[in-house]
């Protein structure tokens, strides 16, 4: 963490950029006083090892339960990184927690996940006074996220959910949540907690809806594939509106050009990261024939960014640190325009600790291109004494 930034006071905070596997784990946990500890996360970059560090990690936290996923990027006390381990240590002090596994993802069953999700919640007993709240991690290519955060949603009734797809750098290959020494693809890990500390939930991006709009024709809603927009081969049409080649088309460009759904007042972004063959365009987010899609055009990025994460609480007080899910294609967008280390200065100065996502969850809805976080903050009772 830079000299000039506090370090949090209510999580403790593990990086290691150590090539191997285990040497990572180990420099990471450290870092860590299990004893104090209720549970740890653990953000994992693409270039480990993934079966030897569930490994390491069981082997390693002595018992405590380990939960995580993996990423497209990690951010540490340093901001962004691509290649290192973080782990955030909870204290046993302030936080009590219970997971749940829910797999399969695809096909997604709502009624048993729903019953479940409420069995689970109902176990899980309340601590007087103490504060509840939900953090979903998902397998990122299982594209079961809308119906799931809905579900859930439905199932807590007013506990948030907050949470980030997980991510395989920008391979698209494969991705995995972790639970207790064991990684799950196709699945979903449900994080139920409570603390005494305050929080308040984030969600912002950096688009304005434009003037221009399409419309779905033709979609295959199971593979959130678009191949018609507007009666048109749907690249060479999303080419066209956004005046680009159509052999141009890619990361850079999706993130830069984004299509935004309406929905309650409110545009999201459905984030798109693949032209396939035949013209395609592939989604991170619902697709289906009739939906109207609005070109978005960007603001200012590092003023929504800082203006977004200044948040305080009742009192006035600063978060104590930001638990925060950033799409990696946000950071695809900062890179290409060379702001990088701006955005990094960003949050490292809010604090913010957290990965890279391939999609959001929040407020019920599956998101992309957006932050979403949680902004934790001293408990009620030390802030007066």
């Amino acid at each position: 963490m830079p000299r000039d930034i506090v370090a949090p006071r209510y999580v403790t905070v593990a990086v290691s950029r150590e090539a191997a596997t285990e040497d990572a784990v180990a420099e990471a946990l450290r870092g860590i006083e299990l004893s104090e500890t209720c549970f740890l996360l653990a953000f994992v970059p693409g270039r480990l090892d993934l079966p030897r560090l569930a490994r390491a990690l069981e082997t390693g936290a002595g018992g405590l339960p380990v939960f995580g996923c993996t990423t497209a990027g990690t951010i540490t006390p340093d901001g962004y990184e691509t290649e290192a381990l973080l782990i955030l240590a909870f204290p046993r002090e302030h936080f009590r927690c219970a997971s749940l596994l829910i797999s399969p993802l695809k096909p997604l069953q709502m009624k048993p996940i729903a019953s479940a999700v409420r069995g689970h919640a109902q176990a899980f007993r309340r601590t007087p006074g103490w504060n509840r709240l939900a953090l979903i991690f998902a397998d990122g290519l299982a594209k079961q996220e809308d119906m799931l955060v809905a579900t859930l949603e439905a199932a807590l009734g007013e506990v948030p959910v907050f949470g980030g797809s997980a991510g395989d750098e920008l391979a698209f290959r494969e991705t995995f949540v972790l639970q207790d020494g064991q990684l799950h693809s196709n699945a979903a890990l449900l994080l139920l907690l409570e603390t005494d500390l305050e929080f308040a939930g984030l969600g912002f991006d950096h688009f304005l809806p434009t003037d221009t709009q399409v419309v779905v024709t033709h979609a295959l809603p199971e593979d959130r594939l678009v191949l018609e927009l507007n009666g048109a081969p749907a690249a060479l049409e999303y080419a066209r509106i956004t005046g680009v080649d159509p052999d141009a088309l890619g990361p850079r460009v999706f993130a830069e050009n984004p299509m935004l759904v309406r929905q309650n007042m409110n545009y999201h972004v459905r984030a798109i990261h693949d032209a396939p063959g035949a013209h395609a365009l592939s989604f991170l987010g619902a697709i289906d024939d009739g939906l109207i899609l609005t070109l978005g055009r960007g603001k200012e990025i590092l003023e929504t960014l800082d203006s977004g994460l200044g948040v305080t609480d009742a009192r006035g007080n600063v978060p104590d640190f930001v638990l925060g899910f950033d799409c990696v294609l946000r950071k695809l967008e900062i890179q290409k325009k060379g702001l990088a280390a701006q955005v990094s200065e960003i949050l490292s100065r809010h604090r913010v600790l957290g990965f890279n996502t391939y999609g959001e969850q929040h407020c019920g809805v599956h998101v992309n291109q957006t932050f979403v976080g949680v902004a934790f903050f001293e408990p009620g009772r030390r802030a007066l004494e």
